[in-house]
């Protein structure tokens, strides 16, 4: 996830697919971009107007990793194996 930060407590992504997922999950389609912190950054809804059009109580609630893979039709992760928590120290 790669959220730049908030405008009006709505949440600007560096990526599309994360602004379109946000939007999705209030019934508000499309996109459209801002500036912040001098990164161009991407807000959902095709203008700030229909975010407030929308008449949100607006909870920051950003999309997974995993959703924003499943959105944007990156492969997702087979890994079904074990990890192990490193090594043991030495015995000085």
């Amino acid at each position: 996830m790669s959220l730049i930060g908030n405008i009006d407590n709505i949440p600007v992504f560096t990526s599309i697919a994360e602004a379109e997922l946000w939007g999705s999950q209030y019934g508000i389609t499309g996109h459209h971009t801002h500036v912040l912190l001098g990164q161009t950054g991407y807000m959902a809804g095709t203008s700030h107007a229909d975010i407030r059009a929308a008449n949100l109580n607006v909870v920051l609630n950003p999309p997974t990793p995993a959703q924003v893979r499943q959105a944007s039709g990156a492969p997702q992760s087979t890994f079904t194996g074990t990890t192990s928590g490193g090594g043991g120290g030495g015995g000085y």
